[in-house]
């Protein structure tokens, strides 16, 4: 490939095609393709190398530091766990109907890495994702107001398909994080996804929130469209340190 036809393809923003071209040419030459094979190839590469680039983009928009699947999820260790209705949550199929999602059970059953598997089927599927603890988002709330961000952040928050909010009702909240979640709430409903990860029953939400009205409000718009899986089993992080030596040696 000459420099000139480098420098053109990179500004025509096709850099897909740059990478590959020495190797299909290599190809051509040792298989002759015909010049509609070549060009179909070409363009496969470049195709293929965009929706790469926009995965690790959406990856990384959506918090995700470390991609799991459900390939990589233990479950013989746990069989009370629902394969089948979890697999179907992670084609990404339940978005099209704004279907919420809450997965309830005690730590260490795998509720995290479930929420991130589900949530990289729903980037693969061409959805936009965020993955936030409900503290940590709480906290992106009080920056947010002290910036003069707030409409911004509930704005993006509002427009994204895919709202994940991890270990609702570990840490204790601040005054207004009620108030902050309702109206999460509130403009998501029927309008976009929501995921939850917790190990408390939704009837001890009104006193994590510190508000029994903003809870139950949040709890009447959520589990009106949600799907509510129970995870049953032994904790997956006892398993692991039980398995370790005291000394850290392998």
């Amino acid at each position: 490939m000459t420099a000139q036809l480098d420098t053109r393809l990179r500004h025509l923003r096709l850099s897909g095609i740059v990478e590959a071209l020495p190797a299909r040419v290599a190809q051509a030459d040792a298989a002759p393709l015909s010049h509609l094979e070549f060009l179909e190839l070409l363009v496969e590469d470049e195709l293929t190398r965009r929706a790469d680039r926009l995965f690790v983009r959406r990856l990384k928009q959506a918090g995700i530091t470390t991609v799991k699947t459900l390939a990589d999820f233990d479950w013989a260790f746990n069989p009370k766990i629902p394969k089948a209705r979890l697999v179907d949550l992670a084609t990404g199929r339940f978005l099209h109907t704004h279907t919420g999602v809450l997965l309830i059970g005690p730590p260490g059953v795998g509720k995290s890495h479930l929420a991130t598997a589900i949530a990289v089927g729903a980037i693969r599927a061409g959805r936009r994702v965020v993955i936030r603890s409900t503290f940590d988002l709480v906290q992106d709330f009080a920056e947010a107001e002290a910036t003069g961000e707030r409409r911004a952040l509930v704005q993006m928050l509002t427009k994204i398909d895919l709202l994940v909010l991890e270990d609702f009702g570990m840490k204790k909240l601040p005054p207004s994080a009620a108030e902050d979640l309702l109206e999460v709430f509130v403009r998501r409903h029927e309008a976009a996804s929501t995921l939850i990860t917790t190990n408390r029953p939704t009837q001890d939400w009104g006193v994590f929130l510190g508000d029994a009205p903003a809870a139950t409000a949040i709890l009447d718009r959520f589990l009106a469209h949600a799907e509510v899986i129970p995870l049953q089993g032994k904790s997956y992080r006892l398993r692991q340190r039980a398995s370790t030596p005291a000394d850290g040696s392998a």
